[in-house]
């Protein structure tokens, strides 16, 4: 009878986290360079039951972050000389302010207070690139290629790089991921740069909805389950008394 509740009260949280990861990709969904989560889901402490058919019981099942889902999400044109979205293939190199390397498609840049170009949240890009003090940033183009020059001057380059398995990079927050050793190592990329552009979230609203509902479901199936379960512990104990 316990087991029933236990396996309804995973249930539960299994899908509270659900509903978490779903509501944080809504959040985000005007986030540039954002990463829509995958969740997936695992058995919990399942073993074998005497009765000699094969009968295996448990205790319901957990939530498991599945990495990100890394399509490319579309590509809107802002004007703005710093902007950059990248086509295809590709992540920018950062270097976090605690010094790890990450990597990002959130492709809006500024510049700090040394001249060198960093995205909204301080990373700073590597190699750094520093922009001549007091050049005016309508002055500044990013080729294809990366090549940044200032008021015709080249200033340096943007790489982009990729990994082998992006599905193995695992995200350290502000759009950005780190590789690991089921990412592969950095290597070059194929993409290409468009200035003047962002990369918008790839979070689709509509499947981020229909996602949030069956969660919802879920969730109040799980805690029906659990009511179910205490009136017929009740019951029980009602006729053994």
């Amino acid at each position: 009878m316990l087991q029933g509740l236990y396996s309804a009260a995973a249930g539960m949280a299994a899908q509270q986290q659900r509903i978490d990861a779903v509501a944080n990709d809504v959040a985000n969904v005007s986030t540039a360079g954002y990463k829509g989560t995958k969740i997936a889901f695992r058995d919990l402490a399942y073993r074998e039951v005497p009765t000699g058919q094969g009968v295996r019981a448990g205790a319901g099942a957990a939530v498991m972050d599945a990495g990100r889902t890394h399509r490319p999400g579309s590509i809107e044109t802002t004007g703005q000389p710093l902007d950059i979205a990248i086509e295809g293939d590709g992540y920018l190199e950062v270097v976090r302010p605690d010094g790890r390397v990450g990597l990002t498609r959130q492709g809006a840049l500024r510049l700090d207070s040394e001249g060198r170009l960093v995205t909204v949240t301080g990373d700073v890009l590597r190699p750094p690139i520093r922009l001549p003090r007091g050049v005016e940033l309508s002055s500044v183009s990013i080729a294809p290629d990366g090549r940044v020059t200032a008021a015709g001057r080249l200033v340096g380059r943007i790489r982009l790089v990729d990994v082998p398995a992006p599905d193995g990079l695992v995200p350290i927050g502000d759009s950005v991921f780190v590789p690991t050793a089921a990412s592969g190592p950095v290597r070059a990329a194929t993409g290409t740069i468009r200035q003047g552009a962002l990369e918008r979230s790839n979070v689709d609203m509509a499947d981020a909805m229909v996602d949030l509902m069956e969660a919802q479901r879920a969730y109040a199936l799980a805690s029906r389950a659990i009511q179910t379960q205490d009136r017929l512990m009740e019951i029980a104990n009602g006729v053994k008394r």
